[in-house]
């Protein structure tokens, strides 16, 4: 019963060839196989996010160190402060414009 038989494609064919048209049938699975194409490569992508995002967090763990143990009344060493890009002071545009 839940077996596909040769007659069952058969008229699926058939109806869908009254429904759509012989011309649109081509045009329809183009466009089905190109919106495949188009998931796979982003499902793809995707993934290699993922997989790029935790090899940066497991990098940024590997520099971790952590604080030796304090002895009684030693003071917590300080952090040194970030040392990475300078960001430019903000200026208003307004200002600069009465300036120059």
């Amino acid at each position: 019963m839940g077996a596909l038989r040769p007659w069952h494609i058969a008229v699926l064919v058939v109806v869908l060839i009254l429904l759509f048209g012989a011309k649109r049938l081509p045009d329809a699975a183009r466009s089905l196989g190109r919106s495949l194409r188009i998931i796979k490569a982003e499902t793809k992508s995707l993934a290699d996010d993922d997989d790029r995002d935790l090899a940066g967090k497991a990098d940024a763990q590997a520099g971790y160190q952590p604080y030796p143990p304090q002895q009684p009344g030693q003071q917590a060493p300080q952090q040194q402060p970030y040392q990475g890009t300078v960001q430019q002071p903000v200026v208003d545009p307004v200002q600069r414009v009465r300036e120059n």
